[in-house]
């Protein structure tokens, strides 16, 4: 099969396609013929070298990517014969393998895809829509909120952007020149406004004549964070989930009279519940999805252009979700 290897730590370049053998399901698992693979910012980073939140770097050559969808090909022992051809998505975990032409994960983490989204999209949910389901929780938005989502127009951000709009919440999108801007705008936001313009605070204030943001979605970190948070009124909440920026406090930190809480790992999966907190929110977002109230947004590359997409993403010069496809 065709698949992307990465053989050595370092640039986007180091990303090559290859020719490797077929993998086997094993027991319980099933193969998956991937229609769409998820690019994430941490692929980046793990390309990189950098281990972040991941447990351990893969050995090289590894196959990076952590999200498929696609249609099950081959089962492994023990798993129902049901499955077969069925369209299913999967988020593998820290296990690499994503960017090919097949994959294999356990039954367990398998989705079968709403009938209303394409692979794309549903690679989208699994993954990314599963982190927005998990920093909403948090949110506490109705009709009365006024929500600021500093990166709008990424993939996270395009889906704060639809939910808080859905409570019925005032809305401010921020992104980077008017491409992503247009389309925040088109996306629902009340008033979008790019943040590489150093008056855009004071244009999110006239907008709000004199009403102060509720929550501020932080997955940017640095100044764009630190002028939004300066817009919270007391009591408001600064919910910080990534620091694509220039680091989660840049050194200074965020004085917020309310409250100021990271609410990625440990403390989103406490709140989802369940025996499984994971599958929980994963199963939240293709819900929300699958009745049309959530629409992701998805820029595709193909498969053999994973270094351009990882390029492409790093230097913000993405919309929505990125995503591999054969």
């Amino acid at each position: 099969m065709y698949a992307v290897r990465l053989h050595s730590f370092g640039p986007a370049e180091n990303l090559v396609l290859d020719v490797v053998e077929d993998p086997a399901p094993g027991p319980g698992q099933v193969r998956v013929a991937v229609r769409a693979a998820g690019v994430h910012l941490l692929d980046t980073a793990l390309r990189e070298g950098v281990q972040g939140p991941a447990p351990a770097l893969a050995e090289l050559p590894t196959i990076p990517g952590r999200e498929v969808a696609g249609l099950v090909d081959a089962l492994g022992e023990g798993t129902p014969e049901s499955w077969l051809g069925r369209r299913v998505v999967a988020h593998l975990g820290f296990a690499p393998g994503g960017y090919a032409a097949l994959a294999v994960t356990d039954l367990a983490r398998v989705h079968e895809i709403p009938a209303n989204l394409d692979f794309a999209q549903a690679v989208a949910m699994v993954g990314t829509g599963r982190t927005a389901m998990g920093i909403l929780q948090f949110a506490d938005l109705g009709p009365g909120s006024v929500a600021v989502v500093p990166a709008a127009a990424g993939g996270v951000g395009t889906l704060l952007v639809q939910y808080a709009k859905n409570a019925g919440a005032t809305v401010v999108g921020l992104a980077g020149g008017p491409d992503k801007t247009a389309l925040v705008a088109a996306n629902g936001a009340d008033l979008a406004v790019d943040y590489q313009d150093p008056r855009w605070p004071a244009r999110v204030r006239a907008h709000l004549g004199g009403r102060a943001a509720t929550v501020v979605f932080d997955g940017v970190g640095g100044d764009v964070a630190r002028e939004a948070v300066a817009l919270l009124g007391p009591g408001g909440r600064h919910l910080v989930f990534g620091w694509s920026g220039t680091g989660l406090h840049d050194g200074t930190p965020y004085l917020v009279d309310g409250v100021s809480q990271q609410v990625l790992g440990p403390v989103m999966m406490e709140r989802a519940g369940g025996a499984d907190p994971v599958r929980t929110l994963e199963l939240r977002a293709l819900g929300e999805a699958a009745a049309g109230r959530l629409v992701p947004a998805v820029r595709r590359f193909p498969l053999a252009d994973a270094a351009a997409a990882h390029r492409a993403l790093e230097n913000r010069g993405t919309t929505g979700k990125v995503v591999l496809e054969p």
